[in-house]
């Protein structure tokens, strides 16, 4: 599971940097922070239930701010 981790941070890290070529700093910016978020989580060795407990407070925080984003911001 350590390694989902660490490949998730690998392909942030590559959307950061594509997205920093393409003048969006922002959005870059976020990438930087899920990758680092990420690549801590990974050397936590937390057990493979804390690991997926922890996958799913992050999409369930992901979906909510898209959908507000969409909803009130767009």
């Amino acid at each position: 599971m350590p390694g989902m981790y660490r490949a998730m941070a690998f392909w942030t890290a590559v959307i950061a940097l594509l997205a920093y070529a393409g003048h969006m700093p922002i959005m870059a910016l976020l990438f930087v922070a899920q990758t680092v978020f990420f690549l801590a989580l990974s050397y936590m060795n937390l057990s493979e239930r804390g690991y997926i407990y922890v996958f799913a407070g992050y999409l369930s925080l992901f979906f909510v701010v898209f959908t507000y984003y969409t909803t009130f911001v767009m």
